[in-house]
């Protein structure tokens, strides 16, 4: 068993083996069509990388719960993380307990809920699933109804934001194809896949038009940006994605923006004028789900994981609405052997207050996702980002006193509200074991510049220690 699981970890979890060395690139992980990474003509090759993170060693010695415990119990007590820091830590081969502290209790877990997603997601859809968006025929001669299926990494062209996404000038051109010489007149928009309110209950105000959430629609383009060549992180949403994708397609087709209405697809019907209404003119589909993981996580891009989590209401035969989601990734959870009820959400992005999670479940489901008899879990560990290296965990770990010891040995998913601080994922012993660790706090007094350091000294005291 420790010699499978050392394998699994070093062939397929990005990062943790020693044959991935650098994160990204992001196009290369979604199969952008620019040609491999490179350098100007006639300049020299780009060295290869050093190692990140190193092999696991499923023989290393196993640090004993009172050698955590010394490790972790002054960190954990910090003022700096306030009155209530709920704390897991468990050895990935063996599955013992390491440390405890409230670790089964739900906290509040921001964006650490993430992980949560993606593994419920891959449990449910499997890693290779793609997510199409589809045109039929209306039931008007020329109307085109395009008909979202929940992915929101459409895009217009070849200049969107998410590298080698669906696009929509390809759809364009399979419906002018289909239609022969018809020309479109009008284009309704389809997003009846999706139910309930576009907002998520318990997100703050200023979330919808902060930059980091918006509507949830089930067809978008570019993660509903107003611009898709902005920089990674918050940018500014349109108000209604569905809509404002539905134009973009039009404008495509050569229909005025003013032809574009919202409606449902009509059923497919023979016979009549060719193309019969709900006749099917072209789809095109987003990358596998493995890549919708990588991104979501590595970028903790919260439209990208509401809508992986109605994926899961959708395979599991459930409305894909806030509720509808947050019951069938409950119902995941469960069918995983896991317990359910320690697990309570409101949506699938940790932007919701309402989220309950416990810091046991979280690293319950790490280990699954280790797990050889769970390899279509593994697609969650290539996005986690790596301390001092990339993502979220880009500029930690790295001139914070106490900090150093997890730069390039912690790779783990980070969440952040105001008040809450997060993180769970894999930090590697000084010894060469490998645990998981998750650290939840809902209570924090002050605000990120002293908490975040806080936090990740916990980590990196697993790192620098062989805690025995």
């Amino acid at each position: 068993m420790p010699v499978v699981l050392a394998l699994v970890l070093l062939l397929v979890l990005a990062g943790v083996g020693v044959g991935v060395t650098r994160p990204g690139p992001v196009a290369g992980w979604l199969g952008d069509d620019a040609g491999p990474a490179g350098t100007a003509a006639g300049a020299a090759p780009e060295p290869d990388p050093a190692d990140v993170l190193a092999g696991p060693d499923p023989n290393a010695p196993l640090p004993t719960p009172a050698g955590v415990r010394a490790a972790l119990d002054p960190l954990v007590a910090a003022a700096d993380l306030g009155d209530r820091v709920n704390v897991s830590v468990a050895d990935v081969t063996s599955g013992q307990t390491l440390f405890d502290k409230g670790a089964d209790d739900g906290t509040v877990p921001a964006s650490v809920t993430k992980l949560a997603t993606a593994v419920t997601v891959l449990a449910a859809r499997g890693p290779g699933y793609r997510i199409p968006t589809r045109a039929v025929a209306g039931g008007q001669p020329g109307e085109v109804v395009i008909v979202g299926g929940g992915d929101p990494t459409l895009a217009v062209d070849k200049k969107g934001y998410y590298p080698g996404a669906a696009r929509l000038d390809d759809l364009a051109a399979q419906v002018r194809t289909a239609l022969g010489g018809v020309a479109p007149t009008s284009v309704t928009v389809d997003g009846s896949i999706y139910s309930g309110p576009v907002y998520g209950p318990g997100w703050d105000d200023d979330i919808p038009t902060g930059g980091s959430g918006g509507a949830v629609t089930a067809l978008m383009a570019d993660g509903a940006r107003k611009d898709p060549g902005v920089a990674q992180g918050a940018a500014e949403r349109v108000p209604e994605p569905d809509l404002a994708a539905g134009r973009s397609f039009a404008r495509l087709l050569g229909v005025p923006t003013s032809a574009v209405k919202r409606g449902t697809a009509p059923a497919a019907a023979a016979g009549g004028t060719a193309p019969a209404p709900g006749t099917e003119l072209g789809v095109v589909q987003s990358p596998p789900l493995i890549r919708l993981v990588d991104v979501m996580i590595s970028e903790s891009d919260n439209l990208l994981a509401e809508a992986l989590a109605r994926q899961v209401a959708l395979a599991r035969n459930q409305p894909a609405s806030f509720d509808g989601a947050a019951a069938a990734m409950d119902a995941e959870v469960a069918e995983l052997g896991l317990p359910a009820d320690e697990i309570t959400l409101s949506d699938g992005s940790g932007l919701s207050r309402s989220n309950r999670i416990s810091p046991s479940l979280l690293t319950d489901l790490l280990r699954l996702a280790a797990s050889p008899d769970q390899p279509e879990l593994a697609g969650i560990f290539g996005g986690l980002p790596v301390g001092g290296w990339s993502g979220t965990l880009d500029e930690r770990y790295r001139d914070a006193p106490g900090t150093g010891a997890g730069a390039g040995t912690v790779r783990a998913k980070t969440g952040t509200l105001t008040g809450v601080h997060a993180i769970a994922g894999l930090v590697t012993t000084a010894d060469g074991r490998l645990l998981t660790f998750a650290v939840l706090t809902d209570r924090v007094p002050g605000g990120r510049e002293t908490a975040q350091p806080a936090l990740d000294r916990i980590a990196a005291a697993l790192a620098g220690c062989g805690c025995r």
